[in-house]
């Protein structure tokens, strides 16, 4: 190998093995997100330098085979097939060694230079399980590293292994597994159709697919479509002769047959230990708490609700902190440029634009903070995986597939990732309709109007009010759900099967760094997105040249006069509360940092004016429309990438109108009753 070229290597691995633990252990956090070639899902790839080598870390998607039945089973195998890296860091979960041995099987068969992460030793360990890592490596023709990705145990010897495996030039000797006399007779008839010139490890896998599921591996070149028709005709003839002869058909008698091979493997060199098997299991006593069709539901929501109330009680006080020292911050800049002479609206942009209102909308980061640690202490935890299987009954019966929990639940941190993590969908029927029913889950974008305006008229109960701001906007999205699905489509609804990763300690790494990531995200936001908006605003604000800073009769005024009467069954007609909205297209955040900027001015100051405008109904109101209407810009490109112009437009129009008859029911029924 040339000492320039960089070693290229994968990894892939069943989802909950660790896969991504490590790929962020291997690659130090210098990742650089795409997209896929031909499909709107990320990629994830990341390079380092190891022994004066550059390292390319190519993250696949978490899949239990290279079966092509799902868009990220295709994914991996395409990759594989197509891009060749000079091999593939298999991740398995040590004490599930028969499942995850399933894809490592099918990567030696393709002939893929593999090593075998074999991680998460401790639970193996605490579970009793002893494996024989030399004789494993030796059964498989692998080499194996242990590990314990979560505390960095293993990932040195890790990287020394990949840097070898980069500089080998001899190619992999592909696995062959005997499927028995019938099986490898088809296989070599299959074979014989196919090009001559195609490598005989390829051919067997071709044959084998064609056999195994009736389609190729890989598209053929269009010079052999006629050469691969033929056949797929003779595989055809062959699954249907097997099927005729046995109970199973050929595709289950091919996983028979490799689970055989990998049970033989295990017999050899891994070893249960009998004093620790029959001890109970700490997840299956915890399981019979937070999975009890009685305690579980009640406690989930407990757990939110609390979840909630520790971001108030611990983020308010730091919240409080950042925005005194906001408006310090914004004095001191004032009282600098008038002193250096400097232009009153000059002065006006800077203090009571840039820094008043980019920090109204920080000033909320600790509470922010707070709840992506909670929600990364859940998830990785294991719980959230068991709250899938809590909501799917419920999902069921609101019209969505249960796997829909998972980017619902995304949705929590921002819509963007949450619209594309739909494609772990395998119909497309249930991708859409998830994907629809996203925009109404509240974002974190979302979360300073809520504090905002709960901070001033719902104090005390400031974190049931927005907690029921929350389930509000998971029960829309499931009505919706429902209502969709009657209407456009009524088929057959798959079971959910999601695997329940044991428990075990999170860690910090775990925690704070995706917590942090996603913090840093946002702050990113109010740099690129927010500041620009507050110029606009502010500009608009001030023209004409000569009207009263922000007032109606500025263009500000004059756009939000023009949307105000429509808000005004809602409780809120006012042409800042409107022009606030408007601006929220852009991103949610910048409602709450147009309406520092409009009344910047105001001798009552924001949470003055405020009360003076707004009731506690018409600001629960407000909030509601806030939750509900228009996606972010961000959102509409992600939707309109995956499901184009039509169903994003009408995306658009129906959450629109789905906010206004909902906020607008909040308020004229609350006024009956108050």
């Amino acid at each position: 190998m040339k000492s320039k070229r960089p070693i290229k290597v994968a990894i892939a691995g069943n989802p909950n093995s660790g896969k991504s633990t490590i790929f962020n252990a291997l690659t130090g956090g210098a990742v650089a997100v795409g997209n896929w070639p031909g499909v709107t899902v990320e990629k994830h790839e990341g390079r380092s330098i190891y022994q004066g080598h550059e390292v390319i870390v190519v993250d696949l998607p978490g899949t239990y085979a290279l079966d092509a039945w799902t868009i990220d089973e295709r994914i991996a195998r395409n990759f594989l097939i197509n891009e060749k890296p000079d091999g593939v860091v298999a991740v398995v979960d040590a004490a599930n060694l028969e499942r995850n041995l399933y894809l490592v099987i099918q990567l030696l068969e393709i002939g893929t230079r593999v090593v075998v992460a074999l991680n998460m030793m401790d639970i193996a360990r605490a579970k009793g399980v002893e494996i024989d890592i030399d004789r494993l490596a030796q059964l498989l023709g692998v080499q194996i590293v242990p590990l314990v990705a979560a505390r960095l145990e293993g990932i040195d010897q890790l990287r020394a292994v990949i840097h070898n495996l980069g500089r080998e030039e001899k190619p992999a000797k592909p696995l062959r597994i005997d499927y028995g006399e019938e099986i490898e007779r088809d296989i070599a008839r299959i074979m014989s159709t196919l090009p001559a010139n195609l490598p005989e490890t390829e051919r067997r896998w071709q044959a084998l697919k064609l056999l195994e599921t009736g389609a190729v591996a890989t598209p053929p070149a269009p010079q052999e479509r006629t050469t691969f028709e033929q056949a797929t005709t003779v595989a055809a003839a062959a699954r249907a002769a097997l099927s005729q002869r046995h109970r199973h058909d050929a595709q289950s008698a091919i996983i028979e047959r490799r689970y055989g091979f990998i049970r033989g493997i295990l017999k050899e060199c891994v070893r249960q230990t009998p004093k620790i098997q029959r001890s109970l299991d700490l997840s299956e006593v915890i399981d019979s708490i937070v999975l009890n069709r009685f305690v579980g539901i009640p406690l989930f929501f407990l757990m939110m609700a609390l979840t909630f109330f520790v971001v108030f009680a611990l983020g308010t006080p730091l919240s409080q902190l950042l925005d005194k020292l906001f408006n310090l911050l914004a004095q001191g800049v004032a009282t600098l440029l008038t002193n250096l002479t400097v232009p009153e609206w000059f002065t006006s942009l800077i203090a009571d634009g840039l820094i008043i209102s980019i920090g109204t909308v920080l000033k909320f980061i600790p509470n922010i903070i707070i709840l992506y640690i909670i929600l990364a202490l859940l998830e990785d935890s294991g719980y959230m995986a068991r709250a899938a299987f809590l909501v799917d009954k419920f999902m069921h019966a609101m019209g969505l597939h249960g796997k829909s929990f998972i980017p619902l639940l995304l949705g929590f941190g921002c819509n963007v990732p949450a619209v594309l993590s739909a494609r772990t969908l395998e119909a497309r029927k249930d991708r859409i309709l998830t994907i629809l029913t996203i925009p109404f889950i509240s974002c974190s974008a979302r979360l300073p109007i809520y504090i905002l305006f709960a901070g001033v008229f719902f104090n005390r109960l400031r974190f049931l009010v927005v907690f029921s701001l929350y389930l509000l906007g998971v029960l829309i999205a499931v009505a919706t759900a429902r209502l969709l699905r009657h209407i456009l489509f009524r088929h057959e609804e798959a079971p959910l099967i999601i695997e329940l990763p044991p428990y075990h300690t999170p860690t910090w790494r775990t925690v704070f760094r995706p917590a942090w990531i996603r913090t840093a995200l946002f702050i990113r936001r109010a740099g690129y997105i927010i500041a620009p908006a507050v110029i606009v605003v502010w500009l608009l604000g001030r023209l004409p040249w000569g009207v009263p800073n922000a007032s109606a009769q500025s263009f500000l005024g004059k756009i939000g006069n023009l949307i105000a009467p429509l808000l005004k069954p809602a409780g809120f007609g006012y042409w800042w509360s409107a022009v606030a909205l408007l601006a929220g297209i852009v991103a949610k955040e910048i409602v709450v940092s147009t309406l520092a900027t409009v009344h910047a001015s105001s001798p009552q100051g924001l949470t003055g004016v405020l009360q003076a405008h707004f009731t506690p109904l018409s600001a629960y109101a407000f909030m509601v429309l806030s939750l509900l209407y228009f996606p972010c810009i961000a959102t509409f490109a992600a939707i309109r990438r995956e499901l184009g112009w039509q169903l994003a437009i009408f995306t658009a129009l129906y959450t629109l109108l789905i906010s206004w008859l909902t906020a607008t029911a909040i308020y004229q029924i609350g006024r009956m009753f108050l």
